[in-house]
């Protein structure tokens, strides 16, 4: 598929590197120069330096053999510019990056009235994330699929867990719960879960069930679902204001500590109900001062990752609260997990999630059946959601005796509104909707998970 994706910010180059990887034809625009050479050197793509918001310049640039366009500068409204142009100069596809909060409510309109294919919000992703996160403390990371009847959650198994050298196998057995463990992320290594793989302590691993099972796995740890009263967030961006909204109705105390006057005055206009303190995070004396000693959750939003993860330790040190920390860059990942971090949050790579979906059912010629998309291990492992057609070559055939690729695994049915957590005795029926955990790349449609 022919791409051109105008901004070569940290956004545009995750989505360039991602969708080239899966063997897109990829051309960037930026007016950055710099930018452009480097990113088309790197991945060996087309670039083209120019505004991308003008008639010429995606003329030049190729919109006339342009499947996708996505345009994800730094400006909403060049963005939908963009979209409106290569609508009506090359009749393609178009996705625009929108993350004003004052477009939020606007979304469906601006999408139907400019005819674009989808808006995505990275920050507003974020912030539901993160709220997700906050509901369920004890877990790093929470995805879910068919609208929220299933859940993939992320735990770390702590020292003296009951988890500790128990097979996974022998799980809900034990444990009296009914779950399965998908992957085991051990150091540097991640593995698809298999019966006879033993657990040790530090394994981060992901769980699928429904909520009320999830629930029932940690009760069964010894955990209690403690929630989130209050929220201390640091800094008052457009993630925070998502973040405000979604909490705000959820009945949590939320305190924001700003040090821009500025937004701080904005803030208290726009919520009242928050608590708008004007001050830096990075003075430790404030930071107690304002209770992080007995916050139930910490959230670091500010723009710089380094100060994100420094303020995160520190609350980990200071208190107990949960703490979740955004991350923009990702190129260190690997040093960023041996960290003693809670959840970490890459709103990058939730937008990229998203438009990989979305460009997969477009190469998808008879209509692809996937309906979520997410990275369980960023590049490693992904899970997905297809409805399962009638005729499909995967139904009626009991898991045990299907004949898969490997490293798939059936990690959930969902049949009339019922989850049900598949056995080797089960199968898939038309009109399901199954979650498929892979390694292999470019699964369009169920079908593709057989040999």
């Amino acid at each position: 598929m022919n791409i051109m994706i105008v901004g070569c910010g940290k956004v545009g180059q995750t989505l360039a590197e991602q969708l080239n990887d899966e063997g897109n034809n990829i051309t960037v625009v930026d007016t950055d120069p710099e930018l452009v050479s480097d990113l088309a050197a790197r991945l060996d793509i087309m670039g083209y330096v120019g505004n991308g918001a003008t008639h010429t310049v995606q003329q030049e640039a190729g919109i006339h053999k342009t499947d996708l366009l996505i345009a994800v500068t730094g400006s909403d409204e060049l963005n939908l510019l963009c979209c409106l142009i290569a609508k009506k100069a090359g009749n393609c596809q178009t996705i625009a990056r929108v993350k004003n909060p004052a477009y939020s409510s606007e979304t469906a309109y601006l999408k139907d009235e400019l005819g674009l294919a989808m808006v995505i919000n990275p920050e507003h992703a974020a912030a539901a994330e993160i709220a997700r996160v906050l509901r369920f403390p004890s877990a790093i990371k929470i995805d879910t699929f068919a609208h929220g009847r299933v859940e993939l959650f992320k735990y770390r198994i702590p020292e003296g867990s009951i988890l500790s050298g128990m097979a996974v196998k022998d799980v809900v057995a034990k444990l009296s719960c009914d779950v399965l463990v998908c992957t085991v992320e051990r150091g540097d290594e991640s593995y698809i879960a298999n019966g006879n793989f033993v657990f040790a302590e530090k394994d981060t691993i992901s769980v699928i069930a429904s909520p009320k099972n999830a629930l029932e796995f940690f009760k069964a740890m010894g955990y209690k679902n403690r929630a989130v009263r209050d929220v201390m967030v640091i800094g008052g961006g457009e993630t925070a204001q998502y973040l405000c909204s979604i909490l705000h109705r959820s009945g949590v105390s939320i305190k924001i500590i700003e040090k821009d006057q500025r937004v701080c005055s904005e803030l208290c206009v726009r919520f009242p109900e928050v608590s708008i303190i004007h001050g830096d995070a990075a003075d430790q004396s404030l930071l107690l001062e304002e209770g992080i000693r007995t916050a139930s959750a910490f959230v670091a939003l500010t723009g710089l990752d380094e100060e994100n993860i420094f303020l995160s330790l520190f609350a980990k040190s200071a208190g107990h609260a949960k703490v979740v920390t955004k991350i923009n860059r990702i190129a260190f990942d690997d040093v960023i997990k041996h960290l003693d971090l809670d959840s970490t949050i890459y709103p990058k790579n939730i937008t990229a999630d998203l438009i990989l979906r979305y460009v997969r059912a477009m190469k998808n010629s008879e209509g692809s059946s996937m309906e979520t998309l997410y990275s369980v291990i960023h590049g490693q492992v992904e899970a997905a959601e297809y409805t399962v057609g009638e005729g499909s070559p995967v139904t009626e055939i009991p898991l045990m005796k299907l004949k898969k690729k490997p490293d798939i695994l059936i990690a959930a049915i969902i049949r009339e509104g019922k989850v049900l957590i598949p056995r080797g005795g089960d199968m898939i029926l038309a009109g399901d909707r199954v979650v498929v955990v892979t390694r292999a790349k470019a699964i369009d449609d169920i079908a593709d998970i057989l040999l």
